[in-house]
């Protein structure tokens, strides 16, 4: 399935009025939502990973999510009062402290770690992204609990550089 039918399903979609569309063909799997209460603007979910690479479909932010931002603020003012720097999250998902359940936390408090050390895994959309050390130093404070979901710029961790 080319983009420019998916696109054209998805305004199909919108303009019909139907809250749920999903579509199956082959390996590709499509579900377009839509939420009647805002401005119709259509959500297209892949929950497998197609053959094509497709940009994102802009979505309006919910009021929520502007919600769920305040309180990461406010945690991260504290953070800021240590010495040293925050490696912020560059993508929303969600954190793991470990590669997989039976493995042991990729950093503890107190561990020193180099530029380029794998702190955590954030999983977003069935992929699991490395964050990495973005300069040498010691683990101040983990500002994440472990499986949870974290967004855009939100702080993970605090490293003392010196």
């Amino acid at each position: 399935m080319e983009l420019k039918e998916i696109q054209n399903l998805i305004k199909f979609v919108a303009k019909s009025g139907a809250s749920e569309v999903s579509l199956e063909m082959g390996e590709i799997k499509i579900t377009i939502k839509t939420d009647k209460g805002e401005s119709a603007a259509p959500m297209a979910v892949l929950p497998q990973a197609a053959p094509i690479a497709m940009p994102p479909v802009p979505v309006a932010p919910a009021p929520i999510a502007e919600a769920a931002v305040a309180p990461v603020e406010t945690a991260a003012t504290p953070a800021t009062e240590n010495s040293g720097d925050t490696i912020k999250s560059p993508i929303i998902g969600t954190f793991y402290r470990k590669p997989s359940p039976d493995k042991p936390n990729f950093v503890e408090v107190g561990d020193r770690v180099n530029e380029g050390d794998t702190l955590c895994v954030i999983e977003a959309m069935k992929l699991f992204n490395e964050i990495e050390a973005e300069m040498s130093g010691t683990i101040v404070k983990i500002l994440v609990e472990d499986s949870t979901p974290v967004e855009f710029d939100q702080p993970l961790f605090v490293i003392d550089p010196a």
